[in-house]
């Protein structure tokens, strides 16, 4: 395993990044009118990935925020994967055109998980699916639906597919400030041979501490939204934890 990622996030809706609480639309707190400005500050500040979704794109099923997506691949250079309103290969195909390092599907992955097996074929490397999941059961179309799939099956099903990455969020506790379900997000980890990145919940330099805990370390990475935003998380003292624990497994 590689360094320990921390993905700094940048949810979208209506063109300015918010933060929602379980993936409710009607508790959007705004943190940056500037999602590119926003961008750059954690460019900035060291962190190596950036985690982008398109929220009104999530539920509308199509791109929504495609303005403020190019605005921050114009402006950054550190690479962005980017979730919300992937559907189909054309739309695949236009977000690697313009910059976009890694997609993430999420619905589609449920609905029709031949469209995410020709992806991945087609870009190796370059796709990821997202998990999201309430009480283990796979939600969809932005969370406002759950399906009958566990989320260790739908991992599965792609297991064989060249799939990037798992990014696996508990919806219980995203934006909730509760700390990252690390039971059953490691636990997962443990059942896929794809990398599982957490995410939903991750609150506090408590949180990094465990992040780099050695049981963590099957996890390529953790997503950090609310956390940051608000101040609970202070990025340099979390890159260097990072950064320490690194240079003492190489050691």
């Amino acid at each position: 395993m590689g360094a320990v990622i921390l993905f700094p996030a940048i949810d979208l809706k209506d063109g300015r990044c918010v933060r929602l609480k379980q993936g409710d639309m009607g508790q959007a707190t705004v943190f940056n009118d500037d999602p590119a400005a926003q961008a750059a500050t954690f460019e900035a500040q060291g962190f190596r990935w950036l985690h982008v979704v398109d929220l009104d794109g999530a539920f509308a099923g199509k791109p929504m925020n495609a303005a403020a997506v190019e605005s921050i691949l114009k402006q950054v250079t550190f690479p962005v994967q980017l979730g919300g309103g992937i559907r189909d290969m054309k739309t695949v195909e236009g977000w690697l055109a313009k910059g976009v390092a890694r997609v993430i599907i999420g619905t589609a992955a449920v609905r029709d998980p031949a469209f995410v097996r020709e992806a991945a074929k087609a870009f190796p490397g370059k796709v990821a699916v997202g998990i999201d999941a309430r009480d283990g059961l796979v939600a969809v179309e932005g969370w406002a639906e759950t399906s009958a799939l566990a989320a260790d099956d739908l991992g599965r099903r792609f297991e064989d597919a060249g799939v990037a990455a798992i990014i696996y969020t508990d919806i219980a506790r995203d934006g909730m400030l509760q700390g990252i379900n690390w039971e059953g997000t490691i636990a997962l980890a443990h059942a896929l041979t794809i990398p599982v990145i957490a995410s939903g919940g991750l609150a506090s330099m408590a949180d990094i501490e465990r992040l780099v805990a050695p049981d963590a370390a099957i996890l390529e990475g953790a997503i950090t939204g609310r956390a940051l935003y608000d101040g609970r998380i202070d990025p340099a003292a979390a890159l260097a934890r990072l950064a320490k624990s690194d240079a003492a497994v190489r050691s």
